[in-house]
């Protein structure tokens, strides 16, 4: 539910400074209007609702503010460089150097509450995992919890939709307002790099904040790798309240930057890895077939905690989990630590789909990355006697140099692997293919996902392990500008169908 508030009041509540330009039309105009909605939108404007007329990388918000106005906005939101004063305007407009960030900050005060407790993640890779987990240990625990995410919002007997990873901030105050209105106290979000840049976040009340790791990624948005950090570090140089706790990966080449961030702001720290710097200390792993033994020195005293799940950087997304609900006044590690072995994987990270007749194990994950793509292997490589068996691609209009870099991956890692298409979007699937055997000469290039799975298949036998990377949960394929139903686990689960009726 919206909360109306005088266009005076709204600006006075934000606490930032703006410049109101009251209209200089013809047309009569309400002295002080009140606000009853925002959207950037002008599609979904209404009688009484503000119009932020955002730069977009495909759209420039100013040329829809005649719809806008047209629809009913009594408001606009513009960028102060923005040169639409050059015509008559018969609504307020509000001029500001951040707009997005204003944009934001209106839709946090107009959708009214958000849960107690909010803990954000970011990193390259782990995110999805984390808040899971996060929410997971919450909810073992009696508090009342949600993640919201690349899975969209995960709540119990709620149904809310999100297609973003970080939603825009309208749709995200919804979220936040419907989940505390439901009685949702703890909520676990992820942070994209995307949604910290285009201030999709601010506005949001932040009590706790995991930064994971970063690798190459996304750089066909941010100019360099210096900017891809820099939009993740946002989280704790603006965001994460004061009041805070920063969870950091303390073995990250990151780490002592966003330390001395946060140690600057006067944030309470707490950290994971193997670096002696770690309060969450990890001194020794061993792995067995459907999980792994964990030796974890916690503030001097050594704890033993089993997991069901398997890979090295599962154990560190665990471990960025703890740190968030731990940060929570009145918790502590302790609480938390007796639950972890109950702690269930994530639909398509490293998720275990099916068994070949020949006992080999088939795998899913969402790994996109180099980083990502030499976590998986490294972390299956134990549970294999025999042949390690990949099956990936990469997505069109994303990052093209990480192509080759994830084919070299592969082509070190892994024993057989299978490069095919993923989501081409608008690019051509052989030209990304290519660029991906750039890296993995030997590969087999397979066009078309059904059949490159169909070859993994084909290679297993009794001791080897498939792994199907890139989609992990995804449900469908873009191609071409179609979207068309595609999900590698129920294709898998109908191959193994097939050839176990066949052996019948």
């Amino acid at each position: 539910m919206e909360t109306n508030l005088l266009l005076s009041d709204l600006i006075k509540s934000l606490g930032t400074r703006v410049n109101i330009i009251s209209p200089f039309g013809s047309e009569p105009y309400e002295p002080d209007p009140e606000i009853i909605g925002v959207t950037s939108n002008s599609k979904e404007v209404h009688p009484g609702f503000l119009f932020a007329a955002l730069l977009g990388s495909n759209f420039d918000g100013s040329q829809f503010i005649s719809e806008a106005i047209a629809r009913g906005a009594v408001a606009i939101l513009i960028n102060a460089s923005s040169d639409v004063f050059s015509k008559p305007m018969q609504v307020h407009t509000i001029s500001t150097d951040n707009p997005r960030r204003l944009f934001a900050l209106i839709s946090a005060k107009l959708h009214g509450k958000q849960p107690d407790f909010i803990a954000a993640v970011t990193g390259t890779n782990g995110k999805t995992s984390v808040v899971e987990f996060t929410r997971q240990l919450w909810i073992m625990n009696g508090i009342n919890s949600a993640s919201l995410g690349t899975l969209g919002v995960v709540a119990n007997n709620l149904e809310l939709q999100s297609e973003l990873t970080s939603p825009d901030p309208v749709s995200l105050h919804t979220n936040l307002n419907a989940l505390s209105q439901s009685g949702v106290t703890n909520l676990a979000i992820e942070a994209s790099s995307h949604g910290l840049d285009q201030s999709r976040l601010d506005g949001v009340s932040i009590q706790s904040a995991a930064f994971t790791n970063l690798s190459q990624d996304h750089l066909d948005y941010h100019v360099d790798e210096a900017s891809y950090f820099l939009s993740k570090a946002r989280l704790f140089s603006e965001l994460l309240a004061e009041t805070g706790v920063a969870v950091l990966n303390a073995d990250s080449p990151y780490f002592s930057e966003l330390r001395h961030i946060c140690t600057g702001r006067k944030i309470s720290i707490s950290s994971y890895g193997y670096s002696t710097h770690a309060t969450m200390r990890v001194l020794n792993i061993t792995p067995y077939l459907s999980g792994q033994h964990v030796e974890l020195e916690v503030n001097g005293v050594i704890f033993e905690i089993h997991l069901s799940l398997i890979g090295e950087f599962q154990l560190f997304n665990v471990l960025a989990a703890l740190g968030l609900v731990s940060a929570e006044e009145g918790s502590e590690v302790l609480d938390y630590l007796e639950n972890l072995d109950k702690i269930k994987g994530v639909p398509g990270r490293l998720e275990h789909i099916g068994t070949h007749p020949t006992g080999a194990p088939i795998v899913v994950d969402y790994a996109h990355t180099p980083d990502a793509l030499k976590n998986i292997l490294v972390s299956l490589r134990p549970h294999v006697k025999g042949k390690l068996v990949c099956v990936f691609g990469a997505g069109g209009d994303r990052d093209k140099e990480k192509r080759p870099f994830m084919g070299k991956v592969a082509s070190v890692l892994a024993d057989i692997t299978i490069v095919t298409d993923d989501n081409p979007r608008s690019e051509s699937p052989m030209v990304i293919r290519e660029e991906i055997m750039k890296g993995c000469p030997s590969a087999q290039n397979v066009g078309g996902r059904s059949e490159a799975i169909s070859l993994g298949l084909s290679n297993l036998s009794d001791g080897d392990l498939l792994v199907i990377a890139g989609k992990g949960h995804e449900t469908r394929q873009e191609i071409a500008g179609t979207t068309i139903p595609f999900n590698d686990a129920a294709f898998v689960q109908t191959q193994l169908n097939d050839v176990v009726g066949e052996v019948q």
